[in-house]
């Protein structure tokens, strides 16, 4: 089951393979009744959809002979009509030979395309031989719920798909791991054949986005996110506008966050946007990565050329690189990835950049002058909450600035940890609430506490809080947490966690493209979406 490094050479063939067309977007109809459908069909198209699937497994009382009239002489795109047994994960349970009679039928009435199953696709193809009108085509599918084979497996499934008189070969697996893309991402790249390949689930998802850049013959995107004909399953909306499906090409380079949960993160959005704006071949996605080192082994080709990564492999990806930037080695943990172009990874620390200079600024926007070339953090208290990634950032970077440092943690052998390492002081996170040696401190939290849904914990009382004049929250869901609106009220200023969410993105963008990031974009993007 193992999958084999996805190589340089894979991808070049990608131009040479089939596909020279891009890849369509196929959006499910999953109406329930034909005037659903109809509606829904038009809704596709205003997406900007290229085909629309009919589901006829989806009606609740299908009559072949008026329904199929309508829904393919009405359709406003081009048609692929399948009608889905129980046995392959479909919703239709009568008798076979009515089935496929319905589907002889839409080919008759001119659907562009049908769908019929491997199971009996020999004889279905045998039955509407030298009948096939000249701008039809017959996909046949194999859909496998449990797992995706090994390549070899792939290979000879595809053979027998082949074998079938199959015009467009369509093959569905399960992804157990993301890496299992990578095998399926061969067969599309490879096959002399079009072909549409498709891995089901979240850790698949990369399968549907990159399809146009391995040569997929289409892909699914559903028309809303309740409507989805499949496990895994963007909607049209997201692959069109979030992932900029229409710009991607076989020669279009990958980046991404890999992270474990992954789906909430907003970087794809950003660094969509401005690859967009300033016309760079590239794309970001969202790698859900159970084992960072199988991850990096596998989409080693220099076209996958870097990630931001988050909780909880920013450890754990630390051995799999060939370089690391000094700061995050002291840090011991990386948020940013780069692959060099002779395929070395080098890795960087871009959170500490993020918090410490947005603190700064604040700092600053209070304090009026400072020293050319000096901190407004040097010589400040600066009390840091949690002893995590985020929390490593934050001490090294403030004892870097000149900053005198307390770390604090639910344990207090880690919070003695970290201190040791930058000369500072440790206390458990309880000892906090009474800690005020002086005034105009600085608090910076990293744990949890306070996100969604936790939105009425705090780390600290309010109380607490007016012995310091600044506090920043790395928290960015909800933007104002419980801990900044009170350190409002005390008359503190605050630094947002989407500010540091920013600013290290835009170092981040910088580290990708060699660019300096389009900052008006990201802060206007922050604000619409977070």
């Amino acid at each position: 089951m193992g999958s084999l490094p996805f190589t340089t050479s894979d991808l070049y063939t990608s131009t040479g393979g089939f596909s020279s067309s891009p890849t369509l977007l196929c959006t499910p109809l999953m109406g329930t009744t034909v005037d659903q459908m109809l509606i829904e069909m038009h809704k596709a198209k205003e997406i900007g959809s290229d085909i629309v699937e009919i589901r006829l497994d989806c009606l609740r009382n299908f009559n072949p002979s008026s329904d199929l009239q309508i829904l393919i002489k009405q359709s406003p795109l081009p048609t692929l009509v399948t009608y889905r047994p129980v046995w392959e994960g479909g919703q239709y349970e009568g008798d076979e030979t009515k089935r496929q009679d319905a589907l002889r039928s839409a080919m008759e009435l001119g659907a562009n395309y049908i769908d019929i199953e491997l199971e009996v696709a020999h004889e279905f193809n045998n039955s509407i031989y030298e009948k096939k009108p000249d701008n039809f085509k017959v996909i046949v599918s194999s859909h496998n719920f449990h797992n995706t084979p090994s390549s070899e497996a792939i290979g000879n499934l595809v053979a027998r798909i082949q074998a079938t008189g199959a015009d467009i070969v369509k093959i569905a697996t399960t992804a157990l791991d993301i890496t299992d893309c990578a095998r399926i991402f061969q067969i599309t790249v490879h096959s002399q054949v079009p072909t549409i390949g498709i891995v089901m689930g979240e850790r698949g998802l990369i399968s549907r986005l990159l399809s146009p850049k391995f040569g997929g013959y289409l892909t699914y995107g559903a028309l809303e996110a309740g409507a989805i004909s499949a496990p895994g399953q963007p909607t049209a909306r997201d692959l069109l506008d979030l992932y900029n499906f229409r710009l991607i090409r076989p020669d279009t380079k990958v980046y991404g966050i890999i992270g474990k949960p992954v789906g909430h993160s907003k970087s794809p959005l950003l660094f969509n946007a401005a690859f967009k704006s300033v016309g760079l071949n590239a794309v970001y996605v969202h790698f859900l990565v159970d084992d960072v080192e199988k991850f990096f082994n596998t989409y080693s080709s220099v076209d996958f050329s870097g990630c931001s990564c988050t909780i909880p492999h920013k450890e754990a990806a630390l051995k799999c690189m060939d370089e690391i930037d000094s700061i995050a080695k002291k840090i011991g943990a990386i948020n940013n990835i780069v692959r060099k172009p002779d395929g070395r990874l080098v890795a960087f620390n871009t959170d500490y950049i993020g918090s410490i200079s947005g603190i700064e600024d604040e700092l600053r926007g209070m304090n009026g002058a400072i020293p050319a070339g000096k901190s407004p953090l040097a010589g400040k208290l600066f009390v840091v909450l949690g002893a995590g990634g985020a929390g490593k950032s934050l001490v090294y970077g403030a004892a870097q600035k000149g900053a005198r440092v307390v770390c604090a943690n639910r344990t207090y052998e880690r919070a003695k940890e970290l201190a040791d390492k930058v000369g500072g002081q440790a206390m458990t996170l309880e000892e906090v609430e009474n800690f005020h040696p002086e005034e105009g401190m600085i608090l910076a939290n990293t744990t949890s506490v306070g996100m969604k849904p936790n939105v009425d914990d705090t780390p600290i009382s309010k109380e607490a809080l007016k012995h310091y004049c600044l506090v920043f929250d790395a928290i960015y869901t909800p933007k104002e947490t419980r801990l900044l609106r009170e350190a409002k009220e005390t008359g503190a200023a605050v630094v947002y966690g989407t500010e540091m969410l920013i600013r290290q993105g835009f170092e981040q963008y910088k580290n990708f493209t060699g660019l300096p990031a389009p900052e008006e974009l990201f802060r206007e993007l922050m604000e619409k979406h977070a």
